[in-house]
């Protein structure tokens, strides 16, 4: 019998090998707007040997062929047999996902701080290139040896060849040469300006070491060396961009945990320098072990929350607040520019492209080090002090005007508030948000676990009515519904309405329900009622998804790292997290884990660091995604009509392999 195409059966199951994942899906591990990013990954690993402190050279050479070329003068990759693969090192570090040295973090580890974490770096490199070679110049126990070993497609073609050093290879380090693979990118060209930003960037977070870029063509050879460091960049790049006159004087600083420090590995921390301007551009620029992070991340929300902090606190100590205005961290940080350089043990990213920092402590750590000297600083120079106590009242005071021109526009015809609606103080509503959550136990964790200044909790009970083919006028017949339409102040609409959205009483509505199957179907039901009766909202990006974790591991003292709670969101990441213990040298079994039946096991302040403190959640923000609304329309009739059981049924069957079942 011939066997369909729509057949489920064991020859189904496609087992990718190698580098075969990022072929498949390139978008998953790099940007793949141009070849910038796969050649980043090569400077970052230069870097990070000079981050040691074993290189003083990375020189970046743009060749006439296409091709680009780094060396570093470092220690040289591994060439030797590797323990357990019995295949050279440097071999395994680029035909391997999550091999590298970044891996190893205890005491003698090859690299203490890098920015490498999903050990995807490298080898990513060689999957999306046509060529790529690598020579080794590096001293063992036989003398000087040069090294030479080459890949196409990320496949060995030349195995490691290796030879005594002439008179002219009497040196250490590596030279990395790739061939971008032009099929996987949207353009073959570099960004030029783009490499020279990122290339003084790694010169000023590394004061002392040179780094040139060189093109081939012309000869033409571009260095940067910093002596300052930040600072002198952080004044280069404010006159460059129209930053306008510095305020008070730069405040700058650096504090790195000791060996004896509650909480965190010796060597943690982060260096600074902020400016503020009363007019003209801001320039804002982080990094985590030197990878720049553009998207910001838990780095930054510390420097804010210790800013913030400090100047709360001056201003206090010298009565300075004028009656009836409340200072907000966005006031202090509205005319701030920085630069800020975090050193982290374990950093964890959002996403391969390392563009954003998620490591919850890395908060704690850079508000609390900036906090202490800001606060220092400020005392000692209470005349800077009180200048910027003025700008930041002023900031304040300008905030509060336009929140009250809103409010008055929005007084008439206020509707009587659910009993069960535990509101906000504030009514700015690009600030407030609201958490419809999943049960009252839950919702009462939500209640103590909330910054009351800003966040709403709208405990619901039980299922929410499937209100797909629900009639408008019928909808307020369900109390839950109701509560919520009433709670944020719009009216049911329909697609092509133009609902008067001025009544709006907060910025984000966040559906927060337990990481199970049940708390899927809630976030279906609801974000059912928002496409059928609510439309404008998700257009608006009004709508979100709270994430809150499936696990918690508790791990144990890992080297230089002390024990920690880690969350998983589900059991991908849990995954990657026991892996990545279990490349720390923990053994298995040494840590545990706990999995969350519901949100209503969780405390107040697991709730709140998890899934409702903007610093270290991950919200989901709710839009068509690759849908566009006739068919989304039809996607949902499908799931949620009431005479759509076949339907559903043979979709169910086609696409029943690819559930992950929570079972």
């Amino acid at each position: 019998m011939a066997t369909r195409k729509s057949d489920y059966s064991e020859s189904s199951i496609r087992v990718l090998k190698g580098l075969e994942p990022v072929k498949q899906r390139p978008g998953m591990y790099t940007r793949t707007e141009n070849p910038l990013h796969i050649i980043q990954e090569v400077i970052d690993n230069a870097s990070d040997e000079a981050l040691g402190g074993y290189c003083k050279h990375i020189d970046v050479i743009l060749n006439a062929d296409g091709s680009v070329s780094v060396e570093d003068d470092g220690r040289g990759i591994p060439v030797g047999l590797h323990p357990e693969e019995k295949v050279p090192t440097v071999e395994i570090v680029f035909t391997r996902l999550h091999a590298g040295g970044k891996f190893d973090k205890g005491s003698g580890g090859a690299y203490a701080f890098s920015g490498g974490l999903h050990g995807v770096g490298v080898s990513v490199t060689n999957a999306l290139s046509s060529k790529l070679e690598i020579t080794v110049w590096r001293k063992d126990d036989k003398g000087q040896g040069v090294h030479s070993i080459h890949f196409a497609n990320g496949d060995l073609t030349q195995k490691l060849k290796s030879r005594a050093a002439g008179k002219d290879d009497k040196k250490s380090g590596t030279r990395v040469t790739v061939w971008p693979n032009a099929k996987y990118f949207d353009s073959p060209q570099i960004p030029l300006a783009e490499l020279q930003r990122l290339l003084r960037s790694k010169a000023v977070l590394l004061p002392g070491v040179k780094v040139s870029l060189t093109h081939a063509k012309t000869g033409d050879t571009q260095s940067w060396l910093y002596e300052q460091g930040l600072r002198g960049y952080l004044n280069e790049s404010l006159s460059q961009g129209g930053g306008g006159n510095l305020l008070i004087p730069f405040f700058e600083g650096e504090q790195f945990a000791s060996a004896d420090a509650d909480g965190f590995a010796e060597g943690e921390g982060a260096s600074w320098v902020v400016a503020w301007t009363e007019e003209g551009n801001v320039v804002r620029e982080s990094y985590v072990n030197l990878i720049p992070t553009p998207a910001g991340g838990t780095h930054e929300s510390g420097l804010r929350e210790g800013l913030f902090s400090a100047v709360k606190s001056f201003v206090e100590l010298h009565s300075l607040l004028p009656k009836g205005v409340k200072l907000l961290p966005e006031d202090v940080f509205a005319r701030t520019s920085f630069v800020l350089s975090a050193k982290v043990l374990d950093p964890q990213f959002q996403g391969q492209i390392k563009e954003k920092l998620n490591s919850r402590d890395a908060v704690r750590l850079v508000a609390g080090y900036s906090r202490g000297a800001l606060e220092l600083w400020l005392n000692q120079h209470v005349d800077y002090g009180r200048k910027l106590a003025e700008l930041v009242i002023r900031q304040a005071q300008s905030r509060l005007k336009s929140a009250q021109k809103v409010e008055k526009r929005k007084s008439s015809g206020v509707a009587v508030l659910p009993g069960k609606l535990t509101d906000c103080e504030s009514t700015d509503i690009t600030r407030n948000e609201i958490f419809l959550v999943e049960g009252d136990s839950a919702g009462g964790s939500a209640k103590m676990g909330r910054d009351k200044e800003f966040q709403a909790i709208l405990p619901l009970r039980g299922k929410v009515l499937n209100a797909w083919e629900t009639e408008r006028d019928r909808l307020f017949a369900n109390n839950e519904i109701h509560d919520i339409a009433v709670a944020i102040g719009v009216d049911p609409h329909g697609k092509n309405d133009s609902p008067d959205l001025s009544n709006l009483r907060y910025g984000r509505i966040c559906i927060l329900s337990d990481a199970d199957v049940d708390g899927s179907h809630i976030q279906v039901l609801l974000l059912t009622l928002f496409f059928k009766h609510f439309p404008k909202l998700i257009d608006h990006g009004h709508i979100y998804i709270a994430r809150p974790p499936l696990y918690r591991v508790d791990a144990p003292v890992r080297g230089k790292k002390p024990a920690q709670k880690i969350y998983a969101l589900d059991d991908g990441e849990l995954e990657a997290i026991e892996d990545k213990l279990r490349k720390d040298g923990v053994k298995d079994g040494a840590w545990n884990i706990a999995r969350f039946k519901g949100l209503g096991e969780m405390s107040a302040d697991q709730l709140w660091e998890t899934t409702m403190n903007p610093d270290t959640r991950r919200l989901l923000l709710v839009a068509l995604g690759e849908l566009d609304m006739k068919a989304s329309e039809q996607r949902f009739t499908m799931l949620m009509g009431k005479g759509e059981a076949a339907a559903r049924r043979a979709w169910l069957e086609e696409h029943g392999n690819e559930v992950e079942a929570d079972i």
